[in-house]
C-alpha cells in the first residue's frame, strides 16, 4: 500500500494545535510530510514547549491518519520547537518606584479619582512612601482632592539633569497636568501631546524613592492608557465600579483590557464605590440606590479578587471638594473602609510579586494594537 501526501496533508487540516486558531496546516506547523510506502514521516515545527501541548499533537497526527488515510499507516512525528524571539522592551522602569499601580474605571463618573486619593493618604499612614501621577489628562482632579491647585512644580538640578519636583501633600508627592493649566483652561490634546505631556511628567521628575505609585487614568480604554502601558512596566491594575449594570459592563471592558494576552497586566483586583447609602443620623442603616453586590459578583464571574466596597457618604464628598481626603478622618468608619480596602490591596501586590515573574511594559506595533514584550 502507498500512502498520497496530499490525502494526508488533507487529513491533517482537521487538526487544531492548542492555542492557536489555525489548523496545523495553515499556520505552518507542518513543515513537510514524506511518504514510504506505508511508512508516513510528519515534521511538525511549535512554537510552545509544554509537553502536552507536544504530546497531544503527536497523538492527533497518528490517530487522524489512521481514521482517515489508513489504519496499518506507520507514522513517525518529528516535533521541532521554535519560540519567537523577544522583541525589545519600548517601556523602561523609574529608578527607586517598587511598586507602580494603574486605577482605572471603565466608565468616568464612578469615583476612581476619590478611591486613588483615598488610597493614596491611608498607604502613607500606613508608613509607604507614595506618589500619586494624575494621568486623567482631560478631568484632572487630584490638585483639587489635596488642596493644592494653586501650587506650580518648580525644576530643580538633579546629577546634573533638570527635573520637575513633584508637589507634595499629606506626604504624597504628586503631579497633574492640572499644575500647568489654568483652572477654567480645557486642555483640548491629540492622542500623542498627551503621552508626550505624561512621559515628561513620568521620566522628567525627581520622584525619588517610593513604595508605591499610584497612577489616576482616565474613564475608558484607550490611547492614554496604551501610552502609559507602553512607557512604564505596571506592576497592577485596580479597577474602580459602581453597583449597577451600565458601569460594570464598562468595569468588565476595563478588565479584559488588562488581561489581554498582549497587554497581560495583573489585575489586583475590583473596588465597589458608592455600594450603598448610609445616612449620618442614621449610620447603620444601607440603602443600595445603584443595586447590591455587582462588582463583587462581577469580581467573582471573572476570578479577581474582590478587594472591599465604599459607602455612598456625604463626608466622603466633602472631603474630596475641600481638599482633605476623607481616610484622613481619624477613628471614623470611613477611615476604617480605606484601611480594609488599602489592606487588600497591599496584599495582593505582594502575592503578585511572589508569584508572577518580572512586569512587562508593551511595544506597539500597529496603528490598531500591541504586542507584549518582556522587561529585561
Amino acid at each position: 500500500m502507498k500512502l498520497d501526501r496530499k490525502e494526508i496533508l488533507k487529513a491533517l487540516e482537521t487538526i487544531t494545535i492548542a492555542g492557536e486558531g489555525k489548523n496545523m496546516v495553515e499556520s505552518g506547523a507542518v513543515a513537510n510530510v514524506l511518504t514510504f510506502g506505508d511508512e508516513v514521516v510528519v515534521d511538525l515545527v511549535l512554537h510552545t514547549p509544554a509537553m502536552h501541548i507536544k504530546k497531544r499533537a503527536e497523538d492527533d497526527i497518528k490517530k487522524t491518519i489512521h481514521e482517515l488515510i489508513s489504519a496499518d499507516a506507520k507514522i513517525k512525528v518529528n516535533i521541532k520547537v521554535e519560540t519567537p524571539e523577544k522583541a525589545e522592551i519600548k517601556g523602561r522602569a523609574i529608578p527607586g518606584i517598587k511598586n507602580i499601580i494603574a486605577v482605572a474605571s471603565g466608565k468616568g463618573g464612578v469615583g476612581k479619582s476619590t478611591v486613588t486619593a483615598n488610597l493614596a493618604v491611608t498607604l502613607a499612614k500606613m508608613g509607604f512612601k507614595v506618589g500619586v501621577l494624575d494621568a486623567d489628562v482631560y478631568g484632572p482632579s487630584m490638585p483639587i482632592m489635596f488642596d493644592v491647585e494653586n501650587e506650580k512644580p518648580v525644576s530643580i538640578t538633579v546629577d546634573g539633569k533638570s527635573k520637575m519636583k513633584p508637589i507634595e501633600s499629606y506626604e504624597i508627592k504628586m503631579l497633574s497636568i492640572g499644575f500647568f493649566t489654568a483652572p477654567s483652561q480645557a486642555v483640548i490634546w491629540r492622542g500623542p501631546m498627551a503621552a508626550k505631556a505624561l512621559n515628561q511628567m513620568i521620566f522628567d521628575a525627581d520622584w525619588g524613592e517610593l513604595d508605591f505609585m499610584l497612577l489616576d487614568l482616565p474613564p475608558g480604554t484607550g490611547d492614554i492608557h496604551l501610552s502609559i502601558m507602553q512607557s512604564l512596566p505596571i506592576t497592577g491594575a485596580v479597577v474602580v465600579s459602581t453597583p449597577q449594570a451600565v458601569a460594570l459592563a464598562d468595569a468588565k471592558k476595563g478588565v479584559s483590557m488588562f488581561m489581554q494576552d498582549n497587554i497581560n497586566v495583573p489585575v489586583l483586583g475590583i473596588i465597589e464605590n458608592m455600594a450603598y447609602f448610609t445616612p449620618e443620623e442614621l449610620p447603620n442603616n444601607k440603602y443600595y440606590i445603584f443595586g447590591q453586590e455587582g462588582a463583587k459578583n462581577l469580581a467573582a464571574d471573572l476570578d479577581v479578587p474582590f478587594l472591599g466596597e465604599v459607602p455612598i457618604v456625604q463626608s466622603i464628598r466633602e472631603a474630596g471638594d475641600y481638599g482633605r481626603p476623607a481616610a484622613l478622618q481619624t477613628a471614623s468608619p470611613i477611615e476604617s473602609v480605606f484601611e480594609e480596602i488599602t489592606r487588600n490591596v497591599v496584599q495582593e501586590t505582594v502575592n503578585r510579586n511572589e508569584s508572577l515573574p518580572a512586569t512587562e511594559a508593551i511595544k506597539i506595533t500597529t496603528m490598531a494594537g500591541c504586542s507584549a514584550v518582556k522587561k529585561n
